[in-house]
């Protein structure tokens, strides 16, 4: 099998566990095995052709015998998550095992992988954790169309920007989210500037949220980031329909050198 999701570079402390002191997962014949992460899985590596795997959703490992449980005598399973290496010692099954396997902490080893930093789920975590807070200022607002729009607060941990953002519809018409993206832009735009907007997306959004009748809030989590003084970030939430509202909210960047450390 390919490695899955390209390159991946691992440094792992303790040596490799030898193949007996692995869990152990037995195959059923005919039947497919789902492993199930609780982070999205970055590497795979399958140690025989006698199996048949894939990603079919980016936390669940799919794998399946290609022919008879005759020929199969076992292999080693290896799966490394953004944050963490888990083996198994797979071998031949038996009728009523069972087809799902859950990855628990007990079969995970802590990964040093260059360049991940936070994994999704603890971005998620954080994230939860801010939701959960009522906003104490606005750090920024705009008013367009019977929409108040505002940043609530800037948080940074490590290398990582929080910002919680809130919309208020005041009127009796529900908002249905087209996009809501982030760019860098001049803070003065005029038609005859040659304006370059540079697109910024979010490592993490915790809602997926597509309408509002009348509150909207998230959080948007983004790697630390700078631009120059006549820069602004700007929030740019968009209506589906054709007469649709456009509510922009500029972000200086004295506000991401504010930002508060990230409340416990």
């Amino acid at each position: 099998m390919k490695k899955i999701l390209g390159y991946l570079m691992v440094l792992i402390a303790p040596a490799l566990y030898a193949q007996d002191k692995l869990p152990v997962v037995y195959l059923p014949e005919n039947l497919t095995i789902h492993f199930v992460s609780p982070e999205p899985i970055q590497y795979v590596d399958i140690s025989t052709k006698e199996l048949a795997g894939d990603l079919p959703i980016k936390n669940v490992l799919r794998l399946k015998l290609r022919d008879s449980l005759k020929t199969f005598t076992g292999s080693v399973l290896t799966i490394a998550g953004e944050k963490f290496i888990a083996q198994y010692r797979l071998l031949p099954g038996y009728p009523g095992v069972p087809t799902e396997r859950n990855i628990i902490p007990e079969d995970m080893r802590p990964l040093d992988i260059s360049g991940i930093g936070l994994s999704q789920n603890q971005l998620k975590s954080l994230s939860l954790n801010l939701i959960t807070q009522k906003p104490d200022r606005r750090v920024e607002k705009v008013k367009a169309f019977g929409i108040d729009g505002q940043l609530n607060h800037v948080y940074t941990v490590g290398d990582y920007l929080f910002l919680d953002i809130s919309y208020r519809n005041k009127t009796n018409l529900k908002y249905d989210i087209a996009d809501l993206h982030f760019k860098v832009d001049d803070k003065k735009v005029t038609k005859a500037a040659n304006n370059q907007s540079v697109e910024i997306t979010p490592e993490f959004v915790l809602f997926n949220q597509p309408a509002f009748a009348k509150s909207y809030r998230n959080i948007f989590v983004f790697k630390k980031m700078s631009f120059p003084g006549n820069k602004v970030l700007r929030a740019e939430l968009s209506e589906k329909q054709l007469s649709g509202r456009v509510v922009t909210l500029n972000i200086s960047y004295q506000d991401i050198l504010d930002a508060d450390t990230l409340p416990n």
